[in-house]
Order: structure tokens, then C-alpha cells, then sequence
């Protein structure tokens, strides 16, 4: 799999995912097995002005290279400028959002609604590979509503103006998550354009991704919110890729590393952003941001009703720990998945 110069050792990547594909989640998704990731999605014009929370998103481990920033906004010239922002903090791969469905950016004519209109579509990317030396890539809805699917006019598009891949959603913009992604339309962009094209939509488990790679053709297959509170999918598809055995499950003390070990990257990542601030207080903001991982990684099991009961008592690293040793105690039933838990029924 190739974008551009950058060749990638397997095929399933992180989506972008709006505030949740921080520095500290792309290191564990990584570190299990994700051949790659994007940022979460980054307001070119907050790049443009320099605001600190946008600058805070260009956080990266030296070793993530290519570093994907996914830009947004309606203007050509503007992610033409915002893109030469993030590529002189490192960014690798410019990435587009025109899937984004909800109604403050699209209001602005950005995300989904940017890719209502082939031709400003082509008119963007052509703008940002003028500026920056570096791929250019776009995800894209498979339409604006039932009565306006453009996914495959819209890719084509993208290609004319130069962009290096294509990544489809395959919903419209009006489903927000909600039905069922469409993907043979994924089939039918990868049949329309030459540059690689990455599916997404209703990856839940390994299964779906290696179903969506069998049923479309796909380059590659971002894997959503089927990773969130699971990064463990992409060690059981790295294993696929591999031919070897899938892995078992996360023991309960691997489990519980893994999330006292995000709430440690979450906590270095605040402090990175404000080194003369509180150290405490930089904790419970980190803490308040991680909480939603924190449900996430605990949803589906036995005691997770309990914990979620208890989250808003989170403050610090020391809470957390606690608060899981008392409703995860070893040797108890609590850590084990209710039978009946299904990712999908959470919603995507």
C-alpha cells in the first residue's frame, strides 16, 4: 500500500477521528498494531491565526512519520495555507475532510459540504498541492442525502486536482452514523479513480474490515470507532495480515496496563502543551478529556455499569486506578464481556 512516496506495511490505518486521534490514542493504535494514523481533524484557519488548541493537535511522537494532519474549511486559499502551516511542523500527508456531517462545520461550507461541488473540490486540492510539497489526500461522504450520492464524481475530482488517495465514508451526509455505510459504493470510487482509495464505514471488528477489503477492493480500511476502547483490533488484524494466528483477548492485567498507560500519554501530552502550568490541574484537564476513553474501554463488561457509575469522580491518574482496582478486583467476574455485547449496538 502507497501513498505518494510512502509505502505503508499493512493496510488497516486509524481514522481521523474528531477529538479522540490525539498524539496519546495514535500511540497506542500504533504501538498494537495500526499501519497508520491521522490526526483528528484541525481548523486550517485556526492554523493560519496560530491559536494554541490548534497548535496543540500538531502533537506527534518523533518516530510517526508520515505525519497525516487532516485540515478542514471551506476556502481553497485558506487550506492551502493552513496545509504549508502543518507541513512546516512536520505533517507528511495533508489530508481534507469533506466528510465531516455536523452542522457547525458545515454551516461554514466546509466538510460535508465542501464536497457537495466536484468542482470546488478539484479547485482545493489543486490549491494545496500548489503550496505544499507533500501528498494530498481527501475523505469524502458517499453523498450529501439519497437524492445527491457524488461519491464517485466527487473522487474524480479529488484525482484531477491532484489528490494522492481517496478515503470514502460510505454515508451520506444527512445519515450522519446512523443506517448502514453503502459499501459497494467504496467498490464503485475504487473503479472510478487510479490512486488509492481507503474504505470506511461500519468496521466494527476484524471481520468487517477484512470482509470490507474483500468485498470492495479497498487499498486500505480505516478503522473507526470500531478501535475505540478496543485498539486491540489492530494487533488481531496486524496477526490477519501476517497469516498467523488471531491473538487472544487482553488479559485483565494487560488490559488494565493499557489504559493506565494512555491516562500516562494523556497527562504528558497536557504537560508538553502548558510546561509553566499546574502540574495538578494539567492532570484533571487530561483526566476530563480522557474520560470519554475511559467509558469506552470499559463499556461491555461487567462492571462496567458500576464504573460508569463512578467516572465523574475521576481527577487524577490515581483515581482512575483506583476506581478500576475496585470494580475490576482480580479473581472477580466484573472484567469479563457480557455475553451479549455487540460494538455496533453502542453506535458508531
Amino acid at each position: 500500500m502507497q501513498i505518494g512516496p510512502y509505502t505503508f506495511s499493512g493496510r488497516f490505518f486509524l481514522a481521523p477521528l474528531a477529538g479522540v486521534s490525539d498524539r496519546p490514542f495514535r500511540a497506542i493504535c500504533r504501538s498494537m498494531g495500526a499501519s497508520f494514523a491521522y490526526t483528528e481533524m484541525v481548523s486550517a484557519h485556526g492554523l493560519v491565526h496560530g491559536t494554541l488548541q490548534t497548535e496543540s493537535y500538531l502533537d506527534r511522537d518523533p518516530d510517526e512519520d508520515p505525519f497525516a494532519v487532516q485540515i478542514f474549511a471551506s476556502e481553497a486559499d485558506v487550506l492551502a495555507r493552513g496545509a504549508e502551516v502543518a507541513v512546516r511542523a512536520g505533517a507528511g500527508i495533508i489530508d481534507v475532510n469533506m466528510a465531516c456531517p455536523v452542522k457547525k462545520v458545515c454551516g461554514t461550507g466546509a466538510g460535508a459540504a465542501l464536497g457537495r461541488d466536484p468542482r470546488r473540490v478539484e479547485e482545493a486540492v489543486r490549491a494545496i498541492r500548489a503550496a505544499v510539497a507533500v501528498p494530498v489526500t481527501v475523505k469524502i461522504r458517499a453523498g450529501w442525502d439519497d437524492a445527491e450520492v457524488n461519491c464517485v464524481e466527487v473522487a474524480r475530482a479529488a484525482e484531477a486536482g491532484g489528490a494522492a488517495a481517496v478515503a470514502l465514508h460510505g454515508r451520506t451526509r444527512t445519515q450522519m452514523y446512523s443506517g448502514r455505510a453503502r459499501w459497494e459504493l467504496v467498490r464503485a470510487v475504487k473503479e472510478a479513480v487510479s490512486v488509492p482509495v481507503l474504505g470506511s464505514g461500519d468496521v466494527w471488528t476484524v471481520d468487517d474490515a477484512l470482509r470490507m477489503r474483500a468485498e470492495t477492493g479497498c487499498d486500505a480500511v480505516l478503522v473507526a470507532r470500531g478501535a475505540c476502547g478496543n485498539p486491540w483490533i489492530f494487533r488481531e488484524l496486524r496477526a490477519a495480515e501476517l497469516g498467523a494466528p488471531r491473538p487472544p483477548p487482553p488479559t485483565r492485567d494487560e488490559w488494565i496496563g493499557t489504559v493506565l498507560h494512555h491516562v500516562r500519554l494523556q497527562v504528558e501530552h497536557r504537560q508538553r502543551q502548558h510546561p509553566g502550568d499546574d502540574p495538578l490541574e494539567l492532570e484533571r484537564l487530561a483526566i476530563r478529556e480522557l474520560r470519554k476513553h475511559l467509558l469506552w474501554y470499559t463499556r461491555g463488561r461487567r462492571g462496567g455499569v458500576h464504573f460508569r457509575r463512578d467516572a465523574n469522580r475521576l481527577a487524577t491518574a490515581a483515581d482512575v486506578a483506583q476506581v478500576i482496582e475496585e470494580h475490576f478486583p482480580a479473581g472477580s467476574s466484573s472484567f469479563e464481556l457480557d455475553p451479549g455485547f455487540r460494538r455496533e449496538e453502542e453506535g458508531e
